[in-house]
């Protein structure tokens, strides 16, 4: 049987762009449910938003296709609701891969990671071009490139994206993911970073959820940030991990 597998994108591209190429890449072996983030389902973000409206979302698609069990990849603000997801719903969850989460609480964070927060507070205060621009330069190593705007208007959907992440960030502040609850998630966590990426966010989350999660693996990808992701740039190698991941897990069931 395919193995059936979740997936929540990131709080810029939509899930299919997201996802389209890794999809692709495992093929019929996989029943995809690639899932758009709830902060997006109207022009606005819900009133008083918080992770909890993704972990709804989440439980409510997966019984809507009948899955008891299923796994969980998210990317960005989608992996940040995956945990929160994992922290009120283990039972459902047979594993986690974790695309360098945005988010991973408020515990144990280091004074680094403390004064990057400080940075994306400061963010508020732009229009949103400079906000989108500003919010990705954070995201990566001072010596990253960024890409130029692609030519030609911007999609539709793009208006939504700075009420959207300014939404994430709000949620962020306030949000209490259960720590202990973690801790007791005994399935395999999988986490793929960037080796370009802002090592004071992503590398600091992974360290602080390789000391939570008991069963815990790290990947890194060389020359991959977080705005050119391996699940868009090098699908076929991160859909070999998750084959190796989703079979793990369900040896083991």
């Amino acid at each position: 049987m395919a193995s059936r597998v979740v997936f929540l994108p990131g709080s810029v591209l939509p899930a299919q762009a997201a996802y389209g190429a890794l999809v692709d890449a495992l093929g019929t072996e996989v029943d995809a449910l690639v899932k758009d983030l709830e902060v997006y389902a109207l022009p606005e973000p819900p009133p008083a938003y918080t992770l909890d409206d993704e972990v709804d979302g989440v439980l409510r698609t997966a019984d809507q296709r009948g899955w008891k069990l299923f796994h969980l990849v998210g990317y960005s603000g989608g992996a940040a609701a995956s945990l929160a997801f994992a922290a009120h719903h283990p039972e459902r969850l047979l594993s986690l891969a974790l695309l360098e989460p945005a988010w991973a609480g408020r515990w144990d964070r280091s004074d680094e990671e403390l004064a990057l927060w400080q940075e994306y507070d400061r963010l508020e205060a732009l229009p949103p071009p400079e906000f989108m621009r500003a919010f990705m330069r954070l995201g990566v190593k001072p010596e990253v490139e960024l890409p130029p705007p692609p030519p030609g208007e911007p999609p539709s959907w793009m208006a939504q994206r700075p009420a959207g992440i300014r939404a994430f960030l709000e949620t962020f502040r306030s949000y209490d993911l259960d720590r202990d609850a973690l801790a007791r998630f005994d399935r395999p966590v999988y986490f793929a970073l960037g080796e370009l990426s802002n090592p004071d966010e992503y590398g600091a989350i992974a360290t602080r959820l390789s000391q939570v999660f008991p069963d815990f693996e790290l990947e890194v990808f060389d020359e991959r940030h977080h705005f050119d992701p391996p699940h868009r740039i090098e699908p076929e190698r991160l859909a070999v991990s998750l084959r190796a991941l989703w079979h793990r897990a369900e040896t083991h069931t």
